[in-house]
């Protein structure tokens, strides 16, 4: 059995620590925790690694984030993945700050990676993984929160936060996503 595990984000060093890229956050913790490393590939960064003897494919896109479901339509084809096998971790406004929510399904919720994934996919059926970002800015700065960085607390809280999607994934992977969700949800 075959995994892609896609953490959404944007390439560059202005973007590392924003709060766009959780997902290459959560995606890099993951991938150090089943000793994978990355390696540059088509469409990104992608990591190999092997969780309970499943094979799980770590997918850091360099698309930018409008761009993703290349990155994702590709590596699914290429290595014959399943759509139910698809995890897309992103973040989400509508959350409050760390909070776990998976799906196996949904909008894209006004998320242009998601919208990409869809878009390229031609579906809105795939599992993902949504790490609250809190909707904590003043109207009309919502690319200037999304883009910033950490504030403090959140900073001290982020890596226990990764740790626990990190567990997610590997539950999902394991256990399948219905055990999954009435585990981690709201957690």
């Amino acid at each position: 059995m075959k995994y892609l595990i896609v953490g959404l984000g944007n390439k560059g060093v202005v973007y590392t620590e924003t709060r766009h890229n959780v997902g290459f956050k959560v995606a890099e913790h993951l991938a150090k925790v089943i000793d994978a490393p990355f390696k540059t590939a088509n469409f990104g960064w992608i990591a190999e690694g092997k969780y309970k003897g499943r094979k799980i494919f770590i997918l850091k896109p360099d698309t930018y984030m409008n761009l993703s479901g290349k990155a994702v339509k590709y590596w699914m084809q290429k290595e014959n993945i399943p759509l139910e096998n698809l995890m897309v971790i992103t973040d989400d406004l509508a959350l409050p700050f760390g909070t776990l929510r998976m799906k196996s399904k949904g909008s894209d919720a006004g998320h242009n990676g998601l919208k990409s994934i869809q878009e390229e996919l031609q579906t809105q059926q795939y599992p993902r993984l949504r790490f609250g970002i809190s909707a904590d800015f003043t109207e009309g700065r919502q690319i200037d929160y999304v883009l910033g960085t950490w504030n403090t607390t959140e900073n001290e809280q982020l890596p226990e936060r990764i740790e626990m999607f990190s567990k997610a994934i590997l539950s999902f992977v394991f256990a399948g996503i219905q055990n999954t969700m009435s585990a981690f949800n709201g957690k």
